[in-house]
Parts: C-alpha cells; structure tokens; sequence
C-alpha cells in the first residue's frame, strides 16, 4: 500500500470515532500551519528532497508529510507523483503563489490563506482580488427565465409557446 493510500485510510476513515477523527484533524491543520509559515516566509526557496528529508526538515512523521504533500499537489508548479511515493521519493514544494493563495481559500482554510506570510508576498488588494476571483469562480449564474410569452431567443419574432418551447 503506498503512503498516500495510509493517509487517507486514517484521514478519512469513516468507521473512526467523530471525536478522534475531529482530534486529528485539528493537530494535523496546526502542524500543516507551521509548515506554510515557514515555506512563505522564504517563497522564493527551492525546497526539495525525499518525502522522508522534507519529514524531518519540518519535524512531521511521514504520515503527516504525505497529507502535506496530498494538500499541496494540486499548487505545485511541477507536481508530486503522490500516488505512488514512498519516504525516499524524491518531491518537490516548488508552489505557484496564487494557485496556492486561491486552493486555500477555495478550501476555506483562513488559518492558512489569513497567514501574516501572505502579507510579504501579495499586497492587500492582490489578496482581495485573489479572493473574489477564486470565490467567484465556484459561482453559478442562472440566466434569466424566458416566460412563454417573451419573444423566442432564437430571432424569429414569434412568441416563445408558438417557436421553440416545445423543441
């Protein structure tokens, strides 16, 4: 089994105690805290290693890294072969900026994307529109009801109920 099939058997177990299972997730999003402190303060760093090196550089058991490494795939610049890696594969933390401030927010992380770290890299405006983007592209619009009676969209003229209503 490899170690991204461990994580998420443990992270995800559904048969685990609520409690236990809200327990680990609220140690496990304080040590993934530490680690975005640390990767954006110095977002310029090329940070790479084995799963077990980047373990050890940010004092987390390998099942942490995984998780860590699971989160933060989808903002990697060169991505992770996460599905398949063991604690000597060789990974990479190299993130894209506002695909990684956009995933936080996307996943209402705001211990992550409210960072102070943030605040050296993006000035307050860039963050806002970051935001909105990102809130903005979950969006839905409906476009307005056409009535049986309003005009048909296709140009004919006609009344929608005598044009393509049925179609």
């Amino acid at each position: 089994m490899s170690l991204l099939e461990d994580w998420r058997k443990v992270a995800y177990n559904e048969n685990a105690n609520k409690n236990e299972l809200e327990r680990f997730w609220q140690r496990y999003f304080l040590l993934e805290k530490g680690v975005y402190e640390q990767l954006l303060a110095n977002p310029d760093e090329k940070v790479e290693g084995t799963v077990k090196e980047l373990a050890e550089r940010y004092q987390l058991s390998i099942m942490d890294m995984t998780g860590f490494l699971d989160g933060i795939n989808d903002s990697l610049i060169e991505k992770n072969p996460i599905e398949e890696m063991d604690e000597n594969t060789k990974v990479n933390l190299g993130f894209d900026r506002e695909l990684l401030y956009k995933n936080m927010v996307d996943v209402k992380a705001d211990w992550l994307y409210g960072l102070k770290q943030w605040e050296d890299i993006f000035d307050e405006e860039t963050r806002k529109r970051l935001y909105l983007e990102q809130k903005k592209s979950g969006t839905v619009r409906v476009g307005k009801k056409i009535g049986r009676n309003d005009p048909c969209p296709c140009g004919s003229g006609k009344k929608y109920k005598h044009c393509c209503m049925n179609k």
